[in-house]
Parts: C-alpha cells; sequence; structure tokens
C-alpha cells in the first residue's frame, strides 16, 4: 500500500513483542561487536530490498542488541524507560513528522510545548513567565541556558553577544562546585568561556557545594565583573543537593549575577511534599535546566530548559529572521525562538501525555517510590557482610563498595564486582569514582521497577559479590 499500513502494522507487532519480553530478558544485550557489525555493516545495495525484510532483520539483530533501558532493572545513569503513554505519543510523533520550529509548521505542537511549559514551571515552582524551551538533552539545556546567562552579564555591562560575538568582550567569571557535571562545562566551552578557566569552590563529602567557601570566593571578585555562578540540585553520584537557598542568597548581594541550576533529575523532587525540601529556595535563581527523559520516564530525547527572564532567554536563542520563513505573531508561540535548533522533533507531545496520564499524583508517586525503592536496595545491601554504602541515600543514588573478604584491594575488587554484575544480566549499572575510591553506582528512576525487581538486584549482586 502506498503509506505502507501492513508494514507499520508488523512493526507495531515487533515493537509489542519487545515490550512484552522487556521485563525478563538480560539487561545487557548483545554486544559483541565484531558479530554485530558482520550482520549490520555491509554494502549499500545497488537496488533497494524489499521494506518488509529490512526491518524484520533490523528487529531481530536489534532487539538482541538493545540493552534493556527501558526496563524495570537498568539502573545506569539516570535513566528512567518509557511509560507506554509516552510512548504512544512518540509514535504518533513520528506519524505525523512535524518539523517543529515554526508555529506554521505545526500548529498543534507549538500549542502542546506552551501546555507543557506551562505545567512544569508550575511543577518546578518557577517563576510564571519564565521563558522555556525543549532541547536534546541535559546538554543542550546548560547551553541555552548559559547562553541567556551570557547575554544578560554582558549587556549589564553596554555589550550585546548576540550581535557583537565575544571579540572584545568583558571577561565573564564563572563559578561552579567541584562537584560540577560535566555536562555545565561543556555548555561553556561550547559558549567560548572556557571549561578550565572557571573558579571552583569546595564541595563536602557528600558533593554539595560549601556556602562558606561560596561566600570567601565571591569576595574575590569585582563587583563590577560580569559573574555567572552554577549550582547543583542532584548530584550525579550521591543524589545531594548544593545549598540552594544560601547561595543563591549569597550570589543576590551582587546586582546582575546570574545564578544556574544543575537540575537534570534533582529538580523533580519538587514533585513530592516530601522531598520538596531539597529544592527549597530554587526559586529566585536564574535559570534551569532538568530532562524529562529521566523521572518524568518520556523516550529519548526530551531535555528542558528555562530562563526567569524569558526577553532575554529569546535574545539569545532567537535567529535573525529569514524572508522565505513564516513566523507566527506575537501571540504564537515560534519554537525557533527559545532553542538552538531550527529542525527539531516535535518533543512536546511525549510529555504531554505522560503529564496527563500520571497527573500530579502520578508524578508525586513515581518519584517517592522510586526513592523508597533505593533506600530498600541500600539497606539490604548494607546488611551484608564486606559492603559499604557510600552516600546518604536522600534521593534515588546509592554509591556502593565492597570488601574483599581475603582483605584485598578494595578498590579492585569492587571493579570486579562491577564487571560480574554486567555480566550476569539479571540487572544493569554502571562503576564511578568517589573521593578516590571505587564505587558502584546505582540509580533508581523507572516508572516499572518493584520491589520484587529491587530485591532480585540485590540478590543478584551479592550473589556476584561472594562468587569465587
Amino acid at each position: 500500500m502506498r503509506h505502507g499500513t501492513d508494514l507499520l502494522r508488523r512493526t507495531a507487532e515487533l515493537a509489542v513483542e519487545y515490550l512484552r519480553t522487556l521485563p525478563d530478558r538480560p539487561v545487557m544485550g548483545e554486544h559483541d561487536v565484531a558479530a554485530l557489525r558482520r550482520e549490520l555493516v555491509t554494502e549499500l545495495p545497488d537496488e533497494g530490498e524489499d521494506p518488509r525484510e529490512v526491518i524484520e532483520h533490523l528487529a531481530e539483530v536489534g532487539g538482541r542488541a538493545a540493552v534493556a533501558m527501558a526496563g524495570p532493572r537498568y539502573f545506569g545513569f539516570v535513566t528512567g524507560g518509557a511509560l507506554p503513554s509516552a510512548l504512544a505519543a512518540d509514535w504518533l510523533t513520528s506519524t505525523w513528522d512535524q518539523n517543529a520550529f515554526l508555529y506554521v509548521a505545526g500548529p498543534a505542537a507549538s500549542v502542546v510545548e506552551e501546555a507543557v511549559g506551562a505545567w512544569l514551571v508550575d511543577l518546578f515552582g518557577l517563576p510564571p513567565a519564565s521563558g522555556f524551551g525543549l532541547v536534546t538533552g541535559c546538554q543542550m539545556a546548560h547551553f541555552t541556558c548559559l547562553a541567556a546567562a551570557r547575554q544578560a552579564v554582558l549587556e549589564r555591562t553596554g555589550w550585546d553577544a548576540t550581535t557583537r560575538g565575544l571579540f572584545g568582550a568583558p571577561e565573564i567569571e564563572v563559578i561552579v562546585g567541584t562537584e560540577a557535571h560535566s555536562t555545565v562545562h561543556t555548555a561553556l566551552q561550547y559558549l567560548g568561556m572556557g571549561r578550565d578557566r572557571v573558579r571552583r569552590v569546595g564541595s563536602d563529602g557528600q558533593g554539595r557545594l560549601i556556602a562558606g567557601e561560596l561566600a570567601e570566593t565571591l569576595a574575590t571578585i569585582p563587583t563590577e565583573m560580569p559573574l555567572i555562578i552554577c549550582l547543583q540540585a542532584g548530584n550525579v553520584n550521591t543524589g545531594s543537593f548544593d545549598p540552594l537557598r544560601q547561595s543563591i542568597d549569597l550570589a543576590r548581594q551582587r546586582d546582575g549575577t546570574w545564578v544556574h541550576v544543575d537540575g537534570a533529575f534533582g529538580m523533580w523532587a519538587a514533585a513530592s511534599p516530601d522531598l520538596a525540601h531539597l529544592v527549597d529556595g530554587i526559586g529566585p535563581a536564574n535559570s534551569w535546566a532538568t530532562d524529562a527523559h529521566k523521572w518524568l520516564n518520556v523516550p529519548y530525547d526530551s531535555g528542558l530548559a528555562f530562563v526567569a527572564d524569558a526577553a532575554v532567554h529569546a535574545r539569545a536563542m532567537a535567529p535573525p529572521h529569514a524572508a522565505y520563513l513564516e513566523y507566527g505573531p506575537e501571540q504564537e508561540r515560534d519554537e525557533v525562538s527559545w532553542v538552538p535548533e531550527f529542525s527539531r522533533r516535535a518533543r512536546g507531545f511525549t510529555i504531554y501525555a505522560a503529564l496527563r496520564t500520571l497527573g500530579r499524583s502520578g508524578l508525586r508517586d513515581l518519584v517517592e517510590r522510586c526513592c523508597s525503592l533505593a533506600q530498600r536496595m541500600a539497606s539490604r545491601l548494607a546488611a551484608a557482610n564486606g559492603v559499604e554504602i557510600l552516600n546518604e541515600v536522600v534521593l534515588n543514588q546509592v554509591l556502593v563498595r565492597f570488601t574483599p573478604p581475603d582483605g584485598g584491594d578494595p578498590d579492585a575488587f569492587t571493579r570486579e564486582v562491577i564487571r560480574r554484575v554486567q555480566a550476569d544480566g539479571t540487572l544493569w549499572l554502571s562503576g564511578t569514582t568517589w573521593h578516590e575510591m571505587a564505587a558502584m553506582r546505582i540509580s533508581v528512576s523507572n516508572w516499572s521497577t518493584s520491589e520484587e525487581d529491587a530485591d532480585r538486584s540485590v540478590g543478584a549482586i551479592l550473589r556476584c559479590a561472594t562468587a569465587s
């Protein structure tokens, strides 16, 4: 048929079959790169192949190699799964194939972004008039927010970075904590502010910026110098939060200081009255970055950028007008004015479906359940001999360290346990180095993870730790 209806039906069957087996399959898929190359890297055929055969082959090979990242026992990298409603909306998004850069190119995509932007601003407790943009991930959310920061702090000196660039511009000081995520540094790199020339403020044993050291650093910077401070809501290893209110109060003692918050997953604590104290004081910052694919559990990609001053946000992001484009009047949202992309996926539909199907109570339950499961796993692991939990489990992150029974090297043994767990296939998690110690890193972020999954995973970890 002209639109490939039979092919799409078959593809849907293959997708549903994958989802059906997802809870029980080994979490790490086939990962023999030589075998995958033999099956997937071929000469481009001169003549086109049968579409059904291509899709069947891709589903078979790709499905075997797919990491069960969307499943209930994937605990790596703070990666959520995909809610069924969000996945369904993603299928519709691909079917509609809207280029969501102008209102005229996709009216529903534009208006849905308005809806989800307003909902999220309210959920996070941000200023109601904040600008927002839906981007690929937290990397580009930082880029967007820090582009607005660069624009704003230079405007105060009489310099317009949008039109004049950085040649001859006043220098900008940037303060970060020693535990700032690498994506913050990369955004600074992309924006010409340098990833290594930042001023680093010390962090405590849980990775929280030390407010006293921030005050000391601020005292050394001339008051007239453009300044950006980057704070963290949710440390990628421990889940800890910088002292947001105290740090922002310190920043506000200097006129024009811009405060950006990396809330990649931690900002979702705002959805829970029991956890909201962790983000207390976040509202008076100037910009915030987070990810919907982490705790809202929508498919990739789905970063979120928020800027309190919507006008400066637009000045930093909106491209010059092109004569061939049809821009909407002021009351219509042209998405290109808020993000660093022209051609882009209509990212709002999946977020819209997720938020409507969850509601406030469902989102609260999702966040609280993941945190409760993280605490459950930490408690059961800590009860075993030779196992140490390195962090205060304040959110959904657990850091685990293992001591070998023969008194050997804990770093080497911890890495070996991680290798065994990854090879076992019951679950998948990653390793990290925390304060010069090797550690296992567990991130509980998936809507489908149950107590049974948590307990089964703990059992597999302890089995791997005691294997001879």
